[in-house]
């Protein structure tokens, strides 16, 4: 059993709120990446989407491409016109030898927006979960057959954000759908994020390690505060810096045989949160989780 750990660059530079490490060089961020001690790095909005270029950019720092977010609209359109969307990204992801595609649904989610408080999570109803898992899994057996794994993120204000509503979802999904387990938007969604690696392991594919301040989501619930405000508030940190304990989870992985890529996580503001120096916080942590659940960590 061997994992490898890598981070996003969410820390560094924030997609869906530019003011956030928007001017940060790409070049910065990725020697930061290498130097802390990360194997691989998901992909953000700044990177070169030409496969030869970014395949240059990332050797410079012996990196690997993991992945990267891909918002999905299968509540409002087929699997057959979201298969060609996907495609590009999905070109660019084979290139990069990368095995996992992670992707969430969007069409109706509010995470991105500051003007929606975050508990106005959208819902489904019966028609329109059958007709959502239905559309995954053709989604998910395609992706399969180009050789990659599907790994579903489950999110703060999407419609697979409680525990109900991820069993509801791998209920009416097939087994080609993969889930990206993420401890951050586990907890804070009334997740039990070791109950789901026990039962549904097979269907773990990748894994966001991001820690959480539960007070101040709290008052961002009870506050009709959106979910981007929680961001900037400091709802989430990296592993060893919150409310946590990851060494369950590091016990459930070895346990169920895991092996694939866990991912540093933590969406904060990089003004009040220097990126590098939490980078090194959540690796150190989880490194040494791994080490007493005897999983063993490659480069």
């Amino acid at each position: 059993m061997t994992i490898r750990f890598g981070v996003s660059p969410i820390a560094w530079i924030n997609d869906d709120m530019p003011e956030l490490g928007g001017d940060t060089p790409l070049e910065s961020v990725l020697r930061d990446v290498q130097e802390v001690g990360f194997a691989g790095v998901e992909l953000g909005g700044k990177f070169p989407r030409d496969p030869a270029e970014l395949q240059a950019l990332l050797g410079r720092y012996g990196l690997a491409l993991v992945g990267g977010w891909y918002s999905s609209n299968l509540l409002v359109q087929g699997a057959d016109a979201e298969i060609e969307k996907l495609r590009r990204h999905l070109e660019l992801l084979q290139a990069m030898g990368s095995k996992v595609f992670i992707i969430a649904e969007t069409s109706n989610a509010i995470h991105g927006d500051r003007s929606r408080a975050l508990n106005q999570s959208p819902d489904l109803n019966d028609d329109e979960w059958n007709a959502f898992g239905e559309r995954m899994t053709k989604v998910a057996d395609f992706i399969e057959s180009e050789g990659l794994r599907l790994a579903y993120h489950h999110h703060l204000g999407t419609v697979v954000e409680s525990g109900e509503e991820l069993d509801r979802f791998l209920q009416v999904t097939g087994d080609a759908v993969g889930l990206t387990l993420d401890t951050g938007h586990a907890s804070l969604g009334g997740i039990d994020a070791v109950s789901i690696l026990n039962r549904y392991s097979q269907r773990v594919a990748h894994v966001h390690c991001k820690d959480v301040r539960r007070r101040v989501f709290e008052t961002i619930l009870g506050g009709g505060s959106s979910f981007l405000d929680g961001v900037l508030q400091g709802m989430f940190t990296v592993p060893g810096d919150g409310d946590l304990d990851f060494q369950p989870l590091f016990d459930a992985l070895s346990k169920k045989g895991y092996s694939g890529w866990v991912i540093v996580e933590a969406e904060q503001d990089p003004a009040l949160a220097d990126p590098r120096a939490f980078a090194k916080i959540g690796l150190g942590t989880l490194r040494t989780h791994a080490r007493f659940a005897r999983l063993e960590a490659v480069q």
